[in-house]
């Protein structure tokens, strides 16, 4: 589904959502396409999230990972409720030191408690970075 599929309470609900995450912005991500049980979110390499062989450090792909995942569980869950991570298996397959990273995150299986997501990291030449599962709680 695309966009314009997609309830547009829920669709400006990841919009605003999105603009008030600090930690989003400190890591310079940038929301991409936002659909029905998907979402993707960019970022680009720099020097500040090298580690010491200047390869972006894996807690940075964590963070876009789970970010993307985050925005496609909005787009599926009631406008008043919460969720959480509760596990991120990340298999990292290539090493990337420039360029921009996309994550697309897509949900494969939404339960009335758990929601599961299969996420895709590629570079800007659409080379498979990393994979990902991540599940979502939602809460109470």
């Amino acid at each position: 589904m695309s966009q314009e599929d997609l309830d547009p309470r829920k669709l400006e609900r990841a919009r605003d959502a999105f603009r008030s995450v600090e930690y989003a912005k400190f890591l310079g991500l940038e929301m991409g396409e936002v659909g029905d049980g998907t979402a993707s979110v960019h970022l680009d390499a720099r020097a500040e999230l090298l580690q010491y062989h200047s390869v972006v450090h894996g807690g940075a792909i964590a963070s876009l990972i789970d970010t993307a995942s985050a925005f496609a569980v909005l787009t599926r869950i009631d406008l008043d409720e919460r969720v959480t991570t509760t596990d991120l298996t990340i298999h990292y397959l290539r090493p990337i030191s420039s360029g921009r990273m996309t994550a697309t995150a897509r949900i494969i299986r939404g339960g009335r408690r758990l929601v599961v997501l299969s996420v895709d990291v590629t570079n800007d030449r659409n080379a498979l970075v990393a994979t990902a599962v991540t599940t979502y709680l939602r809460l109470q």
